[in-house]
């Protein structure tokens, strides 16, 4: 099932989409604090966003921006406001598609499908893992905190991505080990201990400190 993240501020469009998206097997999920957009965005961890641009505190801009530095997920706007200065920006910000208000329910669906498809059923999947407010994307392997985006080696993105897919559970050394033999790298027990030691110095830098936790003897989690 695909999920979408909608960001409108008129609860009854906002409805009528979820409840036309729900036709198609798809689950809406609606934005409820427009000051926390990127907050919930990342809890939902979408495959399309449906974004407004006039909204409370900040516009669609702001927000397609914000998720544009962590995610390639696709976005459609959907505003009233469809002159072409405004769809120029849309684009511009890096948006896939511009959808004017008012619009018929089987255009929007159309479009959204359409999306989806060549998004999917030939790129796979970007998403986007979330702990303590940081953000690990998947499509480049880069961690961003707080505005600040942190390159990663491949070691260090596989410790990590590793973690943070288990998040609140130990991952055991062994089986760090074997995700960082992939990298046709010899890898043994003082190698995992180094490429951690390295890869917290990294996250205390960004201001993540005791992101990762050791458990002596067992292994590592994100605390």
């Amino acid at each position: 099932m695909y999920r979408i993240f909608l960001v409108e501020d008129d609860r009854g469009i906002a409805e009528a989409i979820a409840a036309q998206t729900a036709l198609w097997d798809m689950e809406t999920v609606c934005a409820k604090d427009f000051r926390r957009v990127m907050a919930e965005f990342t809890e939902c961890a979408p495959q399309l966003v449906l974004l407004d641009i006039s909204l409370p505190f900040y516009d669609g801009y702001h927000w397609c921006r914000e998720i544009r530095s962590v995610s390639r997920v696709p976005v459609i706007f959907i505003s009233s406001a469809a002159d072409n200065l405004n769809i120029v920006m849309a684009m511009n910000m890096g948006a896939d598609d511009f959808i004017a208000k008012p619009f018929d329910q089987s255009v929007l669906m159309a479009k959204i499908n359409a999306l989806l498809r060549r998004t999917y059923d030939f790129g796979g999947t970007l998403p986007v893992l979330e702990h303590r407010g940081a953000l690990l994307n998947t499509g480049d392997g880069t961690l961003v905190y707080e505005g600040e985006k942190l390159e990663l080696t491949k070691n260090e993105y596989r410790i990590l991505l590793a973690l943070m897919q288990s998040k609140g559970k130990i991952v055991s050394r062994e089986k760090l080990m074997e995700l960082l033999w992939e990298s046709d790298e010899f890898v043994d027990d003082n190698t995992l201990t180094v490429n951690v030691g390295r890869l917290r110095k990294k996250l205390d830098g960004l201001g993540l400190r005791d992101f990762i936790v050791t458990r002596h003897g067992v292994g590592y989690l994100v605390g």
